[in-house]
Parts: C-alpha cells; sequence; structure tokens
C-alpha cells in the first residue's frame, strides 16, 4: 500500500488501488481525538472526493481499538509543526469535516470496529455508509451521562437510521451498545470476529469496487439529496442523477462484459 502525504502525526492515509485506508492512529490515548487527527480525517474525506480512481474507503483505528471520542485538552492545543497549522488555516470547519459531520465523500465509506467506538467513535459510525463491527467491541454515545451533547449529529442522524425509539435509548440512557444490539437496531452491518473487522471491511470494499463506479456514487447521492422528500419529488431527483448513469460508457461496458461472460473494466465515465 501506498502511504499519502496527507497522513499526519495521528492520522495514517493510504491507498491500495482503487481504495483508501484511513487508520486513527492514536493508541496511546484509545484513538481519541486530536487536532493532528481531524485534520487527516478531513483531507482523506476530500482526497477520496476528488481523486477519480477512488471508489470506495475504509476507516479504522490502530493497534485495537476503534476512537474512544474527543481529548478536548489535546484538541484544544495549537498544532506545533508550522505545516499542520497551515493546512488547519486552509480548510474551512476541518474539525466537522473530520468528525464526518460536513463534508462526506462522495463515494461509500465502511467503518472497521474493534474494541472502544463510545462518544465521538460512534459518531463517526454514523457518519459512515457500512458498518463492520468485531463481537468484543464497544459502542455508546456517553455525552448526556457526562453532561455534554453529542455534536457530532448524532441526535439528528440516529432517529433517522434506526428510529425513534431505538435512537432515543442510546442518546438518552448514555448506556453502552453491544455489537448484537447495534446489529438487532439496524446501526451496523455485520458482526465479525475480534481482530477480523478491518479484513472483513477490505473484502465488502472490494465488492463495491467491482461495480460501476458512477453507479455506485449515484445511488449514494440519491439516497443523500432524496432521504426526506416526499416520493413524487425524489423520484424527479433519482431521475436527474440516474439517466446519466444509463447512458454512460460504463453502461454500456457492463453490459458488455455480460454478454461476453468476463469482469467489467469500467473507467467512471
Amino acid at each position: 500500500m501506498e502511504r499519502l502525504p496527507i497522513s499526519t502525526e495521528h492520522c495514517t492515509v493510504e491507498r491500495d488501488g482503487h481504495v483508501v485506508i484511513v487508520t486513527m492512529n492514536r493508541p496511546e490515548a484509545r484513538n481519541a481525538f486530536s487536532g493532528s487527527m481531524l485534520l487527516g480525517l478531513a483531507e482523506a474525506w476530500q482526497y477520496m472526493t476528488d481523486e477519480p480512481d477512488v471508489r470506495v474507503g475504509i476507516l479504522t483505528g490502530a493497534e485495537g481499538t476503534f476512537c474512544a471520542g474527543a481529548d478536548l485538552k489535546a484538541m484544544g492545543q495549537p498544532p506545533s509543526d508550522p505545516e499542520i497549522k497551515a493546512r488547519m488555516d486552509r480548510i474551512e470547519n476541518w474539525h466537522w469535516k473530520g468528525l464526518l459531520r460536513d463534508g462526506r465523500p462522495t463515494k461509500p465509506l465502511i467503518c472497521a470496529i474493534e474494541g472502544w467506538a463510545v462518544a465521538g467513535g460512534t459518531e463517526l459510525l454514523t457518519g459512515t455508509d457500512l458498518r463492520v463491527v468485531a463481537e468484543g467491541a464497544t459502542l455508546g454515545l456517553y455525552e448526556a451521562k457526562r453532561g455534554l451533547f453529542p455534536m457530532g449529529g448524532s441526535a439528528i442522524r440516529l432517529p433517522r437510521q434506526i428510529g425513534y425509539a431505538n435512537a432515543m435509548d442510546i442518546l438518552l440512557t448514555a448506556r453502552s451498545i453491544t455489537p448484537r444490539e447495534a446489529l438487532d437496531m439496524g446501526l451496523i452491518n455485520k458482526i465479525v470476529p475480534n481482530g477480523s473487522a478491518l479484513a472483513a471491511a477490505r473484502e465488502l470494499a472490494g465488492q463495491i469496487a467491482e461495480c460501476g463506479p458512477l453507479a455506485v456514487q449515484a445511488i449514494l447521492r440519491t439516497y443523500r439529496e432524496t432521504e426526506h422528500l416526499p416520493e413524487e419529488e425524489a423520484l424527479k431527483i433519482s431521475d436527474e442523477i440516474g439517466w446519466p448513469v444509463i447512458g454512460s460508457e460504463d453502461a454500456k461496458e457492463g453490459s458488455k462484459a455480460f454478454k461476453e461472460k468476463r469482469p467489467p473494466e469500467y473507467k467512471g465515465k
């Protein structure tokens, strides 16, 4: 894999063909957020959007932990590296973008979770599109227990993703959630053995990368732009997004490859 120069001290960004792998790398603090980490995340999401040949991303954490949320002391410290400070100055709202509250990538993002994924860790999960979780992981939004508020958007996203009753259970009790509960609620896609979340996410990413990239991105965009519209309005937007995909070179290649009984070679055109 190729390590990308947008990596920071606490965020490693790597490229493996069509897949970008982003690793929160501050294990001594259970991968709690720092300014350097959030900046790296924000730039990784922008890279995913900007690079035409990137088709899917994976977000994970180093050394058996996903993310334990905010480290307010670390996030409040100005960076000592002038290059990091300059990069922060160039990106508006880099902290919200890193947290996936704003500026989500236009390509699918999979989270691969081991160990702790609480507070901001679970908030990150709600900003991803597919969620693979190890059986021994711990999820939860602890903010209310600490007199805080989930600023990453979970008070809005959770009820929309898993329904009012399940969302209020998580948000108002501020209790820990097991992977089995999360799966039953529809919060995650898959539970895997401990130590295998990243491998399972990479397998899933490979399946997505084999699909037509224009089709995948159009499906994602259609959902995001029509989620709360009446069906009649939503279908108009769906048609506007979908018809160009139907007429694309990728669509022709998909049909041709099917007839010729071979894997398609999509170009994203």
